[in-house]
């Protein structure tokens, strides 16, 4: 189990999460980023910007 580092809720990574996948927190909905499958640890995910094509 790990942990939402937004309302540290309880979050499942199953085994067949790979790392950098991206998940959802089920209680506020945070997008989150798996740092790590065998001590489970999860992140908020990077937020993508816009480039302007540049």
């Amino acid at each position: 189990m790990a942990h939402c580092p937004e309302c540290e809720a309880e979050i499942t990574v199953g085994q067949d999460t790979l790392v950098g996948e991206i998940v959802f927190c089920p209680d506020c909905s945070a997008e989150l980023e798996v740092l790590n499958v065998e001590q489970p640890e999860v992140g908020l995910a990077p937020q993508v910007e816009e480039d302007w094509g540049e």
